[in-house]
């Protein structure tokens, strides 16, 4: 991680407030001062702010990756195409993604070093945001699913062909907006609170229609803002402080779960 990076996320000061501490020499590592603030941190370096140690707050790493169309979240593909590891440098080649996005999806995808994180983030109920296009008008009938949930027996229209998922329930959207309309199309924003197997391709197709553009720009309070297509983030200290409040609410609720006594 760069030098004004590493210490944005693990003091109280900001990137710009460390760039002013690391020119004006204050910065130091092995006693020695550090003034290039895009020095690579490693592992086993000590940093020092005037004298004091910087002691990192955060027990795993968590990037923003802006995934591309056309490149699979899996670590191996056998016909041979293009995955995330293809794409990410080399340095997280061992991070594992948060949940997935689809080869025809893009947008923020969340990949960390911390197997536990990864699993809770999945298994939450933060809300995903997308922009998606379908090539219809949105009917009555949609916004009324949108609104109230739906179940359907056989959600295989919108799946992988090769999905053994057949059927799915949809809970209600958190949040949904109409973006842009044409005689042929209609461009959504809407939020979510799961992320089951190509949920909002089947929820669309169960009306008949064919999701065109699917882009995820937000999840829970981390959002993809101006990050370039295919780069690759670091969170910030307070999307990193977002990222701790859930994981303790999160134990606390597992805990309790776990505490409650089975019913006979």
């Amino acid at each position: 991680m760069r030098l004004n990076k590493y210490i944005s996320h693990h003091t109280k000061y900001s990137r710009r407030e460390a760039d002013g501490l690391i020119v004006s020499g204050v910065v130091t590592l092995n006693k020695k001062p550090l003034t290039d603030y895009s020095y690579d941190v490693q592992k086993d370096d000590k940093i020092f702010i005037k004298g004091k140690r910087v002691k990192e707050t955060v027990g795993f790493t968590v990037i923003v990756y802006n995934k591309p169309k056309g490149v699979l979240v899996t670590k191996k593909d056998d016909r041979g195409r293009t995955t995330i590891y293809h794409k990410l440098p080399g340095k997280f080649r061992h991070f594992v993604p948060v949940g997935r996005l689809d080869y025809a999806s893009e947008g923020l995808l969340l990949l960390t070093d911390n197997i536990d994180l990864s699993t809770a983030l999945m298994q939450s109920k933060l809300e995903r945001t997308y922009n998606l296009k379908i090539d219809r008008r949105i009917t009555t009938e949609m916004t009324d699913a949108i609104k109230e949930g739906l179940h359907l027996d056989d959600a295989r229209a919108g799946a992988h062909n090769k999905s053994d998922i057949h059927g799915m329930s949809f809970a209600p959207f958190t949040h949904f907006e109409i973006r842009n309309e044409g005689k042929r199309f209609t461009k959504l924003r809407v939020s979510i609170t799961e992320g089951k197997n190509r949920e909002l391709r089947r929820f669309f197709a169960h009306f008949g229609a064919n999701v065109l553009d699917l882009k995820r720009i937000s999840f829970g309070e981390i959002s993809l803002n101006n990050l370039p297509e295919n780069k690759v983030r670091y969170l910030t200290r307070k999307e990193y402080e977002a990222i701790r409040q859930f994981l303790k609410t999160y134990r606390k609720t597992t805990y309790n779960n776990q505490k409650q006594p089975q019913k006979k």
